[in-house]
């Protein structure tokens, strides 16, 4: 009887740690996800509608530089990444063409 109560107690430990991993892995991700926040760029609404490039519309595009390829790919935002404008910008900010 009390080898089967260890090796039950094993078991149970071994799904907790497992289960524990599973839970770290799956809050890491979205932790990526919410670091990619288009309304992080408004700072640059100005500048899209011919206004004035500021420092701090630069700063958020470099943050955000590594989402603007998925900006890219999404219909809600594609024409404001893709268009000629946002193209001025990131070049007035100093960041590379996108290579989507």
């Amino acid at each position: 009887m009390a080898t089967g109560k260890a090796s039950a107690t094993t078991t149970v430990l071994a799904l907790a740690l497992c289960a524990a991993a599973a839970i770290l892995l799956l809050a890491a991700r979205p932790a990526d996800a919410a670091s990619c926040n288009p309304a992080s760029l408004s700072p640059c609404g100005g500048a899209l509608l011919g206004g004035a490039v500021t420092q701090g519309c630069c700063a958020q595009l470099r943050a955000q530089q590594p989402c603007l390829c998925q900006y890219a790919r999404n219909p809600n935002y594609s024409r404001y990444v893709n268009g000629p404008v946002a193209q001025s910008v990131t070049k007035a900010c100093g960041l590379p063409k996108m290579k989507c």
